[in-house]
């Protein structure tokens, strides 16, 4: 097989163009996250399912007051089972049971909004998985105490 020496030319041409893009691409910063051990900066601004935040004035219990008018507002349904007792000494009532159906919720924030008591927020949590439906049902009330535990 005999090569032209024009082919050649051009190809050795083509072969040092395409090194000349490898190799300074070796010196430029990396772009690449090495995720399990290296987490990027989430933004402020980003949704996760939404957690029940400490009462103002008892940091040791969330502040919901299980009103429901969370439950009424969302447009997905995705919230229900609010329960909650009003325990002794206390002025009103304090959330037992929230549940949060994550696989069927939109994200729009209205429950966020319309928390009387602003007790609700978006988490950060971004790397939900699960290989069952169910395990994205969160109990809030379980993930508050969960959170106040490690914390």
């Amino acid at each position: 097989m005999t090569v032209s020496p024009s082919a050649f030319i051009r190809g050795t041409g083509s072969l040092l163009a395409g090194l000349g893009v490898t190799i300074r691409a070796m010196f430029q910063p990396v772009v690449t996250c090495q995720y399990p051990r290296q987490l990027l900066n989430i933004s402020p601004r980003f949704r996760g399912h939404t957690k029940l935040l400490a009462d103002r004035e008892n940091p040791g219990k969330n502040g919901c007051i299980a009103c429901g008018i969370c439950a009424k507002n969302c447009p997905s349904g995705s919230i229900s089972n609010i329960e909650g007792e009003k325990r002794e000494g206390e002025k009103r009532k304090t959330a037992t049971s929230y549940t949060l159906d994550y696989t069927t919720c939109s994200q729009c924030g209205i429950c966020v909004e319309s928390c009387p008591s602003d007790c609700l927020a978006f988490s950060a949590d971004f790397n939900a998985a699960g290989y069952k439906k169910e395990d994205f049902h969160y109990d809030l009330v379980k993930e508050f105490e969960k959170r106040k535990k490690t914390s």
